[in-house]
């Protein structure tokens, strides 16, 4: 039987994979995945500056749904499936969409105090925390062609079967994904690496169709 590549969210919290936070492996491929390539608006008037010149690179979206099913994990007696259903790869989903938990206590309000002696400030001590959370690193991984940084825009979960405890045994995830472009200061080296790879993937793809179409387009031009 020919094994299939599942597609994947993973979060990563450094520039080097380390422990992984967090993955979601996808039970079942998703048997469709909406992209849409946002054109930012391009000059058309000749008067204002030339129409050839770029302006803001276009980006991507996506929207995939998810399946998942605790019925294997249950005929198989796994204890988890048994006792949690489907609610541990829901829970894992949604922790994806939360700011990342940094550590601050002590530290945190130690750090703010000096901040407000050295400002000279008497008022409420700064809200934010320190250091200031930050969103999951997220990679949607889609078989070999496609590794890209993203973040979650939106999650749509419909859960639509329940076991004797309440535990959802079926469950369908929609979810809105961004492709992100890493900003060079923020030194993330996976982002980076992956749009990289993933661009080469492309641009490969792209060659192949013109070694498959040069002999039309001959054909087609007439000059």
């Amino acid at each position: 039987m020919e094994n299939t590549l599942k597609g994947a969210l993973i979060e990563y919290g450094s520039s080097f994979l380390g422990p992984i936070p967090n993955v979601v492996i996808f039970q079942f491929n998703p048997e469709k995945l909406s992209r849409t390539i946002e054109i930012p608006p391009r000059p058309v008037n000749a008067t204002t500056r030339e129409t050839s010149q770029a302006g803001e690179p276009p980006y991507e979206r996506f929207t995939v749904e998810a399946q998942f099913s605790a019925a294997d994990q249950r005929n198989s007696s796994n204890p988890i499936g048994l006792t949690m259903g489907v609610g541990p790869q829901l829970a894992a989903l949604e922790a994806m969409v939360y700011p990342v938990q940094t550590p601050g206590g002590l530290i945190g309000a130690a750090v703010d105090a000096i901040g407000s002696l050295l400002s000279g400030s008497s008022g409420p001590n700064p809200v934010l925390p320190v250091p200031r959370v930050q969103t999951p690193k997220i990679l949607f991984v889609w078989g070999l062609m496609r590794i890209v940084p993203v973040i979650i825009e939106s999650m749509t979960i419909n859960e639509v079967q329940y076991d004797s405890l309440l535990n959802a045994e079926e469950a369908s995830v929609t979810m809105g994904l961004a492709v992100v472009t890493p900003c060079y200061c923020c030194n993330d080296q996976i982002a980076q690496g992956a749009l990289q790879y993933t661009q080469l993937m492309q641009d490969t793809l792209a060659t192949v169709n013109l070694a498959n179409t040069v002999a039309e387009v001959v054909d087609l031009i007439p000059f």
